[in-house]
């Protein structure tokens, strides 16, 4: 694949399966997946200055400020990994933050937008059956992808919860929140040129052969 693909912004509602198929194209193309909103959770457990911040906002479905998000990012992908490219997962969520990862490195290739389209109603279903590992942060759903036992990571055995952010008064907020801050970075990188709609609805795998599909067509 060619060289402006291997730095990669997956966009989305909540629920897409963002995270899910970052998996997929990092297996695929060898380069990190990061996952802000993973960065963030292990702040939170951590109990860091950060993670107190952050844990507040996220319960109440709000987004933690563009200046902590860009500089979380710039911290990650200066590391040595990311040499070769990076997928990003969770960020950008607003034009600020967009604009502040275009700044970040001017050495970058040109970022490859991949947006995840599902209806807003299956959003809420997929978000409301979804439950995390404590440990590994391995997702399931309930009644697509359900563990082999109830409440236990088939993974590495950890418990099994629901994400304060999954219940369903915080869905419907973080919603609200996609609709008014995230969606406009569609227009944002449709006018650059940069953006791959994909279909997300359907298995992982329908929706994995979408996206590469998408980003070959680019070549």
């Amino acid at each position: 694949m060619g060289s402006n693909r291997s730095h990669l912004v997956l966009l989305g509602p909540p629920g897409a399966g963002k995270g899910t198929q970052a998996g997929l194209l990092r297996k695929e193309l060898g380069i990190p997946h990061i996952s802000t909103g993973d960065i963030l959770r292990d702040e939170v457990q951590r109990g860091s200055e950060l993670g107190i911040k952050a844990k507040q906002l996220m319960d109440r479905g709000q987004l933690v400020p563009d200046d902590v998000m860009v500089g979380i990012v710039r911290e990650r992908i200066a590391a040595p990994d990311c040499k070769e490219g990076f997928i990003l997962d969770g960020f950008p969520r607003s034009l600020p933050q967009a604009v502040g990862l275009e700044k970040l490195d001017g050495d970058l290739p040109p970022l490859v937008a991949v947006s995840l389209d599902v209806p807003l109603d299956e959003v809420v279903h997929r978000l409301g059956q979804r439950r995390t590992c404590r440990g590994c942060k391995t997702m399931y759903h309930l009644t697509l992808n359900p563990p082999e036992t109830e409440g236990v990571c088939d993974r590495c055995g950890g418990d099994l919860y629901q994400r304060e952010d999954d219940k369903k008064d915080v869905i419907q907020a973080r919603l609200k929140v996609y609709q008014r801050e995230t969606e406009p970075l569609l227009g944002f990188y449709r006018e650059r040129g940069a953006l791959v709609e994909v279909d997300g609805t359907g298995s992982a795998a329908e929706v994995f052969r979408r996206v590469l599909a998408g980003l070959e067509a680019r070549a």
